[in-house]
């Protein structure tokens, strides 16, 4: 694999990360949000870190990336779990849970480092 391949890959996997990342960030203040128990003693939060829906673009972004790195066919089993042949058909509350499992892709694999 080229140098810049390499590094094309590695700048895609640190954006699904960071995607991920800050999906887990958000699930977690809803749910502190939903139950009460996110506000620290004598501090609230600010109303811009209540979590944003994922977006249809979120997940096709991750999802484009995990097929351009050889998980096509991870990416279409994905897409059936969730009761779809493409994302287009899956239901936008879906999406959040999607790109979690989306961005889990090919993790676990060794690396040639």
């Amino acid at each position: 694999m080229s140098k810049m391949s390499e590094l094309d890959l590695c700048i895609g996997e640190l954006r699904s990360a960071a995607q991920s990342l800050t999906a887990v960030a958000d699930s977690l203040t809803s749910l502190f949000d939903n139950s009460g128990n996110a506000e620290p003693a004598g501090k609230a939060l600010p109303s811009e870190t209540k979590a944003k829906p994922v977006t249809l673009e979120q997940v096709r972004a991750v999802l484009a990336e995990k097929s351009r790195s050889g998980h096509t066919a991870d990416v279409r089993n994905l897409l059936q779990k969730h009761g779809a042949s493409k994302l287009s058909e899956i239901d936008p509350t879906k999406f959040e849970a999607l790109l979690g499992e989306a961005n889990a892709i090919g993790l676990g694999e060794g690396e040639d480092g």
